[in-house]
C-alpha cells in the first residue's frame, strides 16, 4: 500500500482515512498490509500495518556498516530490511541527490518541490516492489499513483487506486493539467478504482472517462472514540452564549466565505452566538478581513490549525458544527462532530451527505438556509437534543471494519480469487 501521510502526523483527511483503512483491513484477519510512507517519524502506530520508510530505502549502493545504519535509521526501519532492499537496486541513481545511505530525503507533508518528491517516491517503489512479496497494490491519491503504476509494471500484480479527491474538487474546476494527467494515468492503468463517494465516482467516470464497471464507491468511516475523548464533558451552554464551529482547511474548496456570510445573517437576528473558524490555509487573511468588513469580529475566533485531542475538545465545546464545502469528496469531520454529540450542518455537495440522515443538509451557496439552520439549532433545545442523540447513534454504526470488509471483497474480485 502506497500512502503519503499517517497519524499522528496529520496534514489533512488523507492520514485519517489511510489509518482507518489499515485498521479495517487488519480486522478482517487474513490481510497483511505493507504500508509505504515517504517520511515516517517512528511514533506511528504499527499495529495494523508494516511501515516501510521510503526515505530509508537505498536507490544507490552505499557500503555502510550495520551499526551505522542502525544508528541512522533504527528508530524507523530495521537495518536488516535496509540491506534486503539494497540488493534490489535496479539502476544507477548516483547522479541524483541521495544521502549517505543512498536514499532520498523527504520533507514530510506537501513541500514546494512536491512533484520532485512524487517522482522520487515512484523510483523507490521500484526497489520495494522487487524486494517484498505481495498479491495486490493499493495506491492512495495522485501523489502515489506513479508509484503504484511502477510497482504494477515491474511485478504484473493488479493495481487498486483510492481516489480521496480529484483536482476538480481541489480547484473548483480550474484543473491543474499536470495533476490531471497524473490522476488520469493512474486511473487508466488501474484494475480497480475505489472512490470515497458516489459523487467522486461520477467525477471519475465523467471527467476522467473511466468505465463504470471498474469504479466503486467505498465510503469512509470513523474510529470509535478513545475513552479519554468519550469521557470529555460537553459544556452546557443553556442560557449562555452558543458556539458554532467551522473546522477545516481555509481554502476555496471548503467554502469558508459562506460560513462567514451565514454567520453575519445569524448575528443580525441574535447576538448570543460566537463563531469559531478553526484551521489554516490560503484564505485565512481573506476570511479575517471579511469578518472585519461585516463588523462581526467581536463574535469570531480564529484559533488556527488543530490536531489530536484539540479537535475533539473544540467539537465537544460546540453547539453546532458546519461544513459548507463547495466540493467535498467525502468529509470525515462531520462524522467526528456527530460522534461528539454535536449537531451538524453539511453541504449537499459533500460525499458524506450520501450516508448521513441525522444532520441538516443545505446547498453550500444557500447562506439563508445555512443561517436558518444555525439559528434553529441554537434556539430550539428539542432540535439540538434530537440531532445530538440520533446523530451520535447513527455515526457509531459507520465503522472502518465494515469498510475493510468491502475493500477485501474488491481485492478478491480484482485478483479473480
Amino acid at each position: 500500500m502506497f500512502g503519503w501521510e499517517y497519524p499522528p502526523h496529520v496534514f489533512g483527511g488523507l492520514a485519517t482515512a489511510n489509518f482507518g483503512i489499515s485498521e479495517g483491513l487488519y480486522a478482517q484477519g487474513d490481510i497483511e498490509t505493507t504500508l509505504c510512507l515517504p517520511h515516517p517519524f517512528g511514533d506511528e502506530d504499527r499495529t495494523y500495518a508494516n511501515i516501510v520508510a521510503m526515505n530509508c530505502v537505498p536507490v544507490a549502493y552505499r557500503d555502510v556498516d550495520y551499526n551505522y545504519v542502525e544508528q541512522r535509521i533504527g528508530k524507523i526501519m530495521s537495518p536488516d530490511l535496509y540491506y534486503k532492499l539494497r540488493e534490489h537496486i535496479y539502476a544507477d541513481f548516483n547522479y541524483m541527490n541521495v544521502n549517505d545511505l543512498g536514499a532520498f530525503d523527504f520533507a514530510g507533508g506537501y513541500p514546494s518541490n512536491l512533484h520532485e518528491e512524487i517522482n522520487n517516491y515512484s523510483i523507490i517503489a521500484g526497489v520495494v516492489a522487487r524486494a517484498i512479496d505481495f498479491d495486490i497494490i493499493h495506491a492512495h491519491d495522485w501523489l502515489t499513483f506513479p508509484a503504484g503504476i511502477h510497482a504494477k509494471q515491474i511485478t504484473g500484480k493488479p493495481l487498486c487506486i483510492h481516489v480521496h479527491a480529484t483536482d476538480f474538487d481541489r480547484s473548483r474546476g480550474k484543473v491543474n493539467p499536470t495533476v490531471y494527467a497524473i490522476e488520469k494515468d493512474g486511473m487508466d492503468k488501474a484494475d480497480c478504482i475505489m472512490c470515497v463517494s458516489e459523487l467522486t465516482r461520477q467525477t471519475v467516470i465523467n471527467q476522467y472517462h473511466q468505465p463504470p464497471s471498474k469504479v466503486f464507491t467505498v465510503h469512509n468511516a470513523v474510529y470509535p472514540l478513545k475513552k479519554e475523548i468519550a469521557d470529555m464533558p460537553r459544556p452546557c451552554h443553556k442560557d449562555k452564549e452558543k458556539v458554532v464551529t467551522f473546522l477545516g482547511r481555509l481554502t476555496m474548496q471548503k467554502g469558508p466565505e459562506y460560513f462567514v456570510e451565514a454567520a453575519n445573517m445569524v448575528l443580525h437576528r441574535t447576538h448570543n452566538i460566537r463563531f469559531c473558524m478553526a484551521g489554516s490555509g490560503d484564505m485565512m487573511e481573506q476570511m479575517i478581513s471579511l469578518v472585519a468588513e461585516r463588523g462581526i469580529a467581536d463574535r469570531f475566533h480564529f484559533p488556527g490549525f488543530m490536531r489530536g485531542n484539540e479537535v475533539y475538545e473544540c467539537l465537544k465545546s460546540s453547539d453546532v458544527y458546519v461544513m459548507p464545502s463547495v466540493s467535498e469528496p467525502f468529509g470525515i469531520s462531520p462524522l467526528e462532530a456527530m460522534q461528539c454529540g454535536t449537531p451538524t450542518i453539511i453541504s449537499k455537495q459533500s460525499g458524506c451527505a450520501e450516508i448521513l440522515d441525522n444532520c441538516i443538509k443545505v446547498d453550500y451557496w444557500d447562506i439563508h438556509a445555512m443561517a436558518d439552520a444555525i439559528y434553529s439549532i441554537c434556539n430550539n433545545d428539542s432540535l439540538f437534543d434530537y440531532l445530538s442523540i440520533e446523530g451520535k447513534r447513527e455515526v457509531d454504526q459507520i465503522t472502518w471494519e465494515k469498510v475493510g470488509k468491502w475493500i477485501r471483497e474488491l481485492y478478491l474480485r480484482t485478483l479473480g480469487w
